[in-house]
C-alpha cells in the first residue's frame, strides 16, 4: 500500500483540465466547470489541442506547453489515449492524476497488453498515482476542490466518503446534500487500478479533518493490503462499511461442509470485525451510524433502558431491540423505588419507562436522573412524541444539562414534524445525535454496540498460556506431500486423521482397509464395535451412497458391509473408483455435543475457519460463524460466541458443562493448520465431539491443492513470524529474541511496571505510573505486514515464567520508506550489550524488507540511547520542536549490517 504522492491527488495547489471542452454536456464541459467553480485557490488550466480559448480563458494544446506540472491532472479524454498522456505527464512532473474513462481493460492495438496496464506502466517511472479508471473523481471541499463531473459540490464537513460505484457516488451526493451533511473527501475509486481502498484508508486514517471513514465496497482486490490499512484506520477512528452483494454467493464447487457454508458475504463479515470497523446494511444507516460515532460518547456496556411518554413508542423500540439480539437492562428494586418517587401511579412499572403523555419538563428530567445513576442501565434511550400540552422544545432545554454532562450515553428520539424541529435543532447545535422513529434510534444503539465489540477485539490483551505440545509441522508437510505426489485431491481419513492428530487434535482410531478381509483385520484390532466407512476421491459425502455404517460388532458383520457398500455406489455412482473402507472405533460420548470446525479457502481473504453447529443436517442449520486466521483463546471464544452454540456447551438436565477449552484449543490449532500448510484447501471436522473430558474428531475430511492447479489467496492477516526467533547471549546468558506475540501483552505491562520512573520517562517523554490497557494491546497486537517489535526473554524461572529483558520496535510508513523506532531496557540488563544486540536485529530486519530511512527521537539526557545510535551509524540532529533530538539513518542497510557486529547466536 502507498500514500506516496497522494497529497498531490487530494491536496493539489494546481489542476489541469486534459480534453477540456466548451461542448455542452460533455465530460470535459462538466470538470472544467466544477474544477474552476469550487473555490479552489491555485490555477485550473484547460488542455485542448484544437482550441486557444476554453471556457472563456486560455487554454494550453498539450501538456508539455503547460506553464508548469500541475499537482493534479483530470483526464478526461478517449481510453486508447490515457497511456500517452499519463507519460506526457509524468515527464512533465505530475504525481497525481484523475482518469475518468472506461474500457481501459480493453488490449491497446500496437501491443496486445491492456490499455490499463500500459497507462499504468506509463505511470511507474515517475510514481504518477491514478485514481479510476472509470470514476466519477474526487471532491474534497474544504480546500474547493472539484475534481469530478458530479452534478453539483459536496458541502464541507468531517466525514470522508469513499465509494466504488460511480452512479452510487452521484446519487450519495445528492442525497447528502439535500440532508445537510459535509464531507471531508468525496471519493469515486472506479477500478482501482492504482489507488484502492488500502491507499485511500491510509491516507485518511490520518488526515485530521476526517473523523470518520465510509466506505461502500463490492469488492476487495488485495486483502492483506485492505486489511492492514483497515485496522490501523480503525485504531484512529470510526470506520463504516457498506458492502454489496450480501444474497448467499457460497462456493458452488465446494464439496466440503465447510466450503459451502463459508460464503464470500460472510467471510468479509469477519474481516470487517476483525478490523474493528463497522458494517451496516443500508447507505441511510451508515450516515445515521456515521452521525452517532462521530460525536464522543461515553460507552458503558450494552443493556438499555428506554425512556418514553408514549406506550406505543416505547413497545416499538423494545421490539426492534429483542428482534436483534439487543439487551434491555432490567431495573432493580432500587431503581423502581426511585421511579415510584418522582412519577405518577401510572406509570409503566418497568421498561420502557413511559413516564405517560401529560408529562411536564421536570418528570423528564428527574426519570433521566435515576436512569442514568442506576448500575444496572448501561445508556438511555430518550423518546419524545409531540403533545400540546409541553411544547418539545422546552423538553429538550430541560434534558440537555442532564444528558451533555452524563457519564452514560443518551440517545435522543424526536418524533413527529414541524412540532419537534425546535429540539431537534438545540440537539444539533449540542453535537448531540438525534433519531426521527424508535426503530432507529434502537438501531443506532445496536451500532454502537456493534462497534465497541468490534473496537474491544482490537484492544484485548489475551493471556499468555501453555498450548501443549507444539504441532509436528514436519510430519503435517509429509502427509500432504504425498498425497500431492499421489495426485490424490482427498486425504484418506486415516491420513486426515494423522494431519490432525500432528497438530494435537484427538481423533477416534481410524484404519484403511481395501479389502473386506482387511477391514474385518482392521475391526479385529481395533476393538468392537466399529464403524466402516466408503473411501473414494469421486464420493465425498458418503452418507449420501450409503457409505457409512455404525456399530458393527463381528468381522462377518464388516465383510457383509463392505459387499453392500461397493454394489451401492456402483449403481449410485458408476464409475467411481473405490479406494477401500475407514474402519473406525466408535467413541461413547453419552453426553458429547456434534459440532463442526473447519478451514475453506476464500478466493479473496485467503484461509477462513468455520465453527458451529455439527452433525449430517449442518447445512440446514444457522448456527454458524466465520473466522479469519490467526486465532488466539479470545478470538477463538469470540467465535464460538458468534457461532450461537455456547449453550450446547452449558450443563443441561444433569448432563455436565463440555469443555470449552477443549474446543478453544481446537480451534487455536485449526488456525495453526491454515497458515502453515499452503496446500490445504478445505477441512472438515464433522462431527467434533465435545463433552466434559475434551474435543475429539469422529470424521475428517481433507481436500489439499494439487500441482497445477491454481494457488488459494494468501492469508489475510500476516501470522506470527517464527522463522525471526532466535536465541542470544548476552552477559553469559541465552535469552530468547523474537517478534511480539498478542499472548505478551501482561509480560509487556509488567516489563514497563517494573522499569523505573526516570526509564519511563525517558521512552514516553512524560512521567508515566503505567500504560493503558489499550496501549498495551496496541503495542502487542501488531501487524507484521507493516511494523515490527522484538522483545528479549529470559531463561524461564522455577514456576516456568520468562521475564521481558527488553523491547524494540519499528512501524514502517505505507510505502516502506522510512521506520520510525523505540527501544527500552530492563534496569537489569542495562549496560550489559543488550541494546546493541537488539538495534542490530531490528536494523537487519528492516534492511531485508527493503526500508531505506529509520528514524527516532531521544531525550538530550538519554546519553546511552545517543551512544547506542551514533554506533550503529545514526545522525543526531536538532529536533523539530527544540524538545528533542531526532536520530537518522540513511544509509545502505547492507552496509549498515556490515559494520554492526551482529548477535550471537545460539542455535
Amino acid at each position: 500500500m502507498s500514500v506516496r504522492n497522494l497529497e498531490s491527488l487530494f491536496q493539489p495547489r494546481s489542476v489541469a483540465v486534459i480534453g477540456a471542452s466548451d461542448r455542452p454536456g460533455s465530460v470535459g464541459n462538466v470538470v472544467l466547470r466544477n474544477a474552476r467553480s469550487g473555490g479552489l485557490t491555485g490555477p485550473v488550466w484547460a488542455v485542448n489541442k484544437n482550441h486557444e480559448l476554453v471556457g472563456g480563458e486560455k487554454a494550453w494544446p498539450d501538456v508539455a506547453s503547460l506553464p508548469a506540472a500541475p499537482d493534479l491532472a483530470i483526464v478526461c479524454t478517449p481510453a486508447a489515449s490515457v497511456p500517452s498522456v499519463i507519460a506526457q505527464l509524468g515527464a512533465k512532473g505530475t504525481r497525481a492524476a484523475i482518469v475518468f474513462a472506461a474500457g481501459l481493460r480493453e488490449p491497446a492495438q500496437e501491443s496486445g497488453i491492456t490499455l490499463e496496464q500500459a497507462m499504468l506502466t506509463a505511470a511507474k517511472p515517475y510514481l504518477l498515482r491514478i485514481l479510476g479508471p472509470n470514476c466519477i473523481g474526487a471532491l474534497v471541499p474544504g480546500i474547493g476542490l472539484n475534481a469530478s463531473f458530479a452534478p453539483g459540490n459536496a458541502l464541507a464537513g468531517s466525514l470522508a466518503f469513499v465509494t466504488q460505484s460511480g452512479a452510487l457516488a452521484t446519487t450519495m451526493l445528492d442525497w447528502a446534500n439535500e440532508r445537510g451533511i459535509g464531507f471531508s473527501h468525496f471519493i469515486s475509486l472506479g477500478d482501482s487500478s492504482d489507488v484502492d481502498f488500502g491507499d485511500v484508508l491510509d491516507y485518511l486514517a490520518s488526515d485530521p479533518n476526517t473523523r470518520a471513514i465510509l466506505l461502500y465496497v463490492e469488492s476487495v482486490k488485495a486483502a492483506r493490503k485492505f486489511m492492514s490499512a483497515a485496522r490501523a484506520a480503525s485504531r484512529n477512528k470510526p470506520v463504516i462499511v457498506v458492502k454489496a452483494g450480501r444474497s448467499p454467493t457460497a462456493a458452488k464447487a465446494a464439496a466440503s461442509h465447510t466450503g459451502a457454508l463459508a460464503g464470500s458475504d460472510a467471510v468479509f463479515d469477519a474481516a470487517a470485525r476483525r478490523a474493528g470497523m463497522l458494517r451496516v446494511d443500508t447507505l441511510e444507516a451508515l450516515f445515521d451510524a456515521a452521525g452517532t460515532l462521530a460525536h464522543p460518547h461515553s460507552w458503558r456496556g450494552e443493556r438499555v433502558a428506554l425512556l418514553t411518554n408514549g406506550g406505543g413508542a416505547g413497545v416499538l423500540a423494545a421490539d426492534a431491540l429483542a428482534l436483534a439480539g439487543g439487551n434491555l437492562a432490567q431495573l432493580s428494586d432500587a431503581t423502581m423505588k426511585a421511579l415510584d418517587a418522582c412519577l405518577p401511579p401510572s406509570w409503566s412499572h418497568g421498561n420502557p419507562v413511559d413516564i405517560v403523555g401529560d408529562a411536564p419538563t421536570q418528570r423528564y428530567s428527574q426519570a433521566l436522573d435515576v436512569l442514568l445513576s442506576a448500575q444496572e442501565v448501561d445508556g438511555v434511550i430518550f423518546m419524545h412524541a409531540p403533545t400540546a400540552i409541553v411544547p418539545a422544545s422546552d423538553i429538550a432545554l430541560e434534558c440537555l444539562p442532564h444528558i451533555r454532562n452524563a457519564s452514560k450515553l443518551v440517545l435522543s428520539c424526536w418524533m413527529g414534524g414541524n412540532a419537534v424541529a425546535g429540539a431537534r435543532s438545540s440537539f444539533s447545535y449540542q453535537g448531540l445525535p438525534w433519531y426521527s422513529t424508535p426503530e432507529r434510534a434502537v438501531g443506532a444503539w445496536l451500532q454502537l454496540a456493534d462497534y465497541h465489540r468490534n473496537q474491544e477485539s482490537l484492544h484485548q490483551v489475551p493471556d499468555d498460556r501453555e498450548t501443549g505440545p507444539a504441532p509436528e509441522r514436519d510430519r503435517a508437510l509429509a502427509i500432504v506431500r504425498r498425497a500431492v505426489d499421489a495426485g490424490h485431491e482427498w486425504l484418506d481419513p486415516e491420513e486426515a486423521h494423522a494431519l490432525l492428530r500432528a497438530y494435537g487434535i484427538e481423533t477416534a482410531p481410524t484404519r484403511m482397509a481395501r479389502t473386506g478381509d482387511e477391514a474385518a483385520q482392521a475391526a479385529v484390532d481395533i476393538g468392537f464395535p466399529v464403524a466402516v466407512k466408503l473411501v473414494s476421491q469421486q464420493i465425498v459425502h458418503k452418507s449420501d451412497v450409503g457409505g457409512v455404517a455404525l456399530g458393527l460388532d463381528s468381522s462377518d458383520e464388516v465383510r457383509n458391509t463392505t459387499v453392500r457398500m461397493r454394489q451401492q455406489a456402483a449403481r449410485l455412482v458408476p464409475g467411481a473408483q473405490i479406494a477401500g473402507f475407514a474402519v473406525q472405533g466408535m467413541v461413547k460420548r453419552p453426553h458429547g455435543r456434534e459440532l463442526i470446525a473447519g478451514i475453506a479457502s476464500d478466493p479473496v481473504f485467503g484461509p477462513v475457519l468455520l465453527f458451529g453447529r455439527g452433525g449430517t443436517d449442518v447445512e440446514l442449520s444457522k448456527d454458524h460463524a466465520i473466522a479469519l486466521p490467526p486465532l488466539n483463546d479470545l478470538l477463538a471464544r469470540d467465535l464460538i460466541d458468534r457461532s450461537g452454540v455456547r449453550t450446547m456447551l452449558a450443563a443441561h438436565r444433569g448432563a455436565p458443562a463440555k469443555s470449552e477449552q477443549a474446543v478453544v484449543d481446537a480451534l487455536v490449532r485449526l488456525s495453526q493448520m491454515a497458515c502453515d500448510l499452503a496446500s490445504l484447501a478445505e477441512l472438515d471436522i464433522n462431527p467434533l465431539v465435545v463433552d466434559a473430558q475434551g474435543a475429539i474428531s469422529l470424521d475428517a475430511r481433507v481436500r489439499v491443492r494439487l500441482r497445477g492447479t491454481a494457488a488459494g489467496a494468501q492469508l489475510a492477516l500476516r501470522p506470527y513470524p517464527q522463522k525471526l526467533e532466535e536465541r542470544v547471549t548476552v552477559n553469559s546468558t541465552q535469552l530468547l529474541l523474537r517478534p511480539i506475540r498478542p499472548e505478551d501483552g501482561n509480560r509487556l505491562k509488567a516489563f514497563y511496571a517494573k522499569c523505573s520512573p526516570q526509564d519511563m520517562r525517558l521512552r514516553f517523554f512524560m512521567a508515566r505510573r503505567e500504560v493503558p490497557t489499550s496501549e498495551l494491546a496496541r503495542f502487542s497486537q501488531i501487524d507484521y505486514d507493516r511494523e515490527m517489535t522484538f522483545i528479549a526473554l529470559t531463561p524461564a524461572d522455577e514456576f516456568g515464567n520468562q521475564r521481558m529483558a527488553g523491547e524494540v520496535r519499528a512501524v514502517c510508513d505505507p510505502d516502506n520508506i522510512r521506520a520510525e523506532f523505540a527501544i527500552q531496557v530492563a534496569s537489569a540488563w542495562q549496560g550489559h550489550g543488550l541494546g546493541r544486540v537488539m538495534m542490530d536485529k531490528l536494523l537487519n530486519y528492516l534492511r531485508a524488507r527493503g526500508t531505506t530511512e529509520v528514524i527516532g527521537q531521544c531525550l538530550r539526557e538519554n546519553a546511552a540511547m545517543l551512544a547506542l545510535a551514533r554506533s550503529v551509524g545514526f545522525a543526531v540532529t536538532e529536533g523539530d520542536d527544540g524538545f528533542a533530538l531526532r536520530m537518522t539513518l540513511v544509509r545502505d542497510m547492507d552496509q549498515v549490517a556490515a559494520a554492526s557486529g551482529g548477535a550471537k547466536s545460539a542455535n
